[in-house]
């Protein structure tokens, strides 16, 4: 799995040669200082790449085809310094097929108004040439971020740091491979998809394999390489539970599942409690380990979530709150502090987790097998946005949530799995009426990291749908959306 700095992004700047050479080498000049200052600032996660200043159809041409062809360039950001004549940009956006952020910005910050004169004026058009750019982009229909601002502000460099995750998410969902042990779990409507669509849409490569391959491999990893993983689970988590050899057939299925994914190329996979011939446990601690790792996982065969959870991973690789696979599992409805409670069986990855996690062995009640070992914990409070993704038939939508997680009322002594409370917004009778209008399902990705401007500007460049819930919503405007979506939809498609 490549890791954020392994992508580049290529800076394009416009111009024209009707203002001479000396203005294209101060322009140069100014993009190289600009590229340096993205690349020093801590708000910018990947490599920016100086890519040139284009002054013809086909300078601009080249530069796009190059940029379709590189394997680490992840997305371009053009941005016109001077007026640059729109038409030479139709051929080389017409060929774009790499995420695009147009720049709206200047080099300086401020007019100087003692000694402004037309040189300065010939120099410094970003404010009509990016909306003689903007408008070839419009004409065009093409796809694309706009951002203004000034360069150098924390603001603005968030957004494009934020922008280049989705881009990030994008590239690694272009060449995601799924595995499924299994199918979906019965009569289950939700988590059922059209996986053609899917890699149409998305890049998605969705298959399965049976759970007696995996049992296989599972039977045929050593003692010591159970040994080696049971001294990384000590380091990383508490032992809570004397009943090691529960904890060390986790050990033995993690290294089993790692074996299979890293062989076949797979960013993540689903499995089912429907289906565990020839294992002795459900994979909990296992699963949970592996999603820490970057993995992504859905239960139940959803492999929708799955997916989702790996685009989200990489797209918060060096950020610190954490991202997992959830389920909304039990309301709190005492008037005045209604909350949700999420959780699931076992598979709950740690890196939300407030503080340390232990390890515990206890029955699941489904499954018909021996108790898995899970790490139970609480979810961190903060800030977060719930992500789930629907099959229409005729469209994907991503509904993005906004939550607050916050630390349990109480203690729940008797509960042996992770969870996380949180309260919706606006609040949870709203929220949950959107949502569930909406049709989300019941599996989403949690994240304390993502908002729902990376998770919009993702769904832009997948050309999926994109509903968001926040703190302003209300019923009544969330159908009305949706009904407008449903013509909009059925007229594009």
């Amino acid at each position: 799995m490549k890791t954020l700095n392994q992508y580049q992004f290529w800076f394009v700047v416009g111009s024209q040669h009707l203002y001479g050479p000396d203005v294209l080498k101060t322009v140069d000049t100014h993009a190289r200082i600009m590229t340096e200052g993205f690349n020093a600032a801590h708000q910018i996660p990947c490599p920016v790449k100086y890519a040139g200043t284009v002054t013809t159809l086909d300078e601009v041409t080249r530069v796009m085809e190059e940029a379709n062809h590189a394997a680490d360039c992840a997305g371009v950001i053009t941005w016109m310094h001077t007026f640059s004549p729109s038409k030479m940009w139709v051929r080389g956006l017409g060929l774009l097929n790499k995420p695009y952020l147009h720049l709206n910005t200047q080099f300086n910050r401020n007019i100087p108004f003692d000694t402004i004169d037309m040189d300065y004026m010939n120099l410094n058009q970003s404010a009509h040439g990016d909306r003689e750019h903007g408008f070839i982009a419009a004409r065009l229909r093409k796809p694309r971020k706009v951002i203004a601002g000034y360069w150098e502000e924390d603001r603005m460099l968030a957004r494009i740091g934020g922008w280049m995750r989705s881009a990030v998410g994008a590239a690694v969902s272009r060449t995601l491979k799924v595995a499924r042990f299994g199918d979906n779990m019965r009569e289950v409507a939700v988590t059922e998809g059209d996986k053609v669509e899917a890699q149409r849409q998305f890049g998605w490569s969705v298959n399965t394999w049976g759970i007696g391959e995996l049992a296989a491999r599972v039977n045929a990893v050593t003692e010591a390489q159970i040994d080696a993983k049971m001294a990384e689970y000590a380091e990383k988590y508490t032992m809570d539970t004397d009943q090691v050899d529960h904890v060390r057939y986790q050990a033995r299925m993690e290294m089993a599942l790692d074996t299979f994914l890293q062989e076949g190329g797979f960013g993540a996979y689903t499995d089912t409690f429907e289906d565990l011939h020839g294992l002795a446990q459900l994979p909990g601690l296992a699963t949970q380990n592996l999603m820490s790792r970057g993995y992504g996982f859905g239960a139940e065969g959803d492999w929708k979530s799955a997916a989702i959870l790996r685009v989200m991973k990489a797209m918060t690789q060096d950020l610190p709150g954490g991202a997992t696979f959830m389920e909304d599992y039990t309301y709190h409805l005492e008037a005045g502090r209604e909350r949700v409670l999420g959780a699931h069986m076992l598979e709950i990855c740690p890196s939300i987790a407030d503080g340390k996690a232990s390890i515990h062995v206890d029955p699941l009640g489904i499954g018909g097998k021996e108790a898995p070992a899970r790490l139970v914990f609480d979810g961190k409070a903060g800030e977060a946005i719930l992500v789930t993704l629907i099959d229409l038939g005729d469209r994907f939508r991503m509904i993005v949530h906004d939550i607050r997680a916050e630390k349990p009322m109480q203690d729940m002594p008797k509960l042996p799995v992770a969870r996380v409370m949180w309260e919706p917004m606006p609040d949870l009778g709203t929220g949950s009426e959107c949502w569930i209008h909406a049709g989300g399902a019941h599996h989403s990705i949690l994240s304390y990291d993502l908002t729902a401007a990376e998770m919009r500007d993702f769904a832009e460049m997948m050309g999926i749908e994109f509903i968001h819930i926040h703190r302003g919503s209300t019923v009544d405007d969330l159908k009305q959306t949706l009904l407008v979506n449903d013509l909009v939809w059925k007229l594009r498609y």
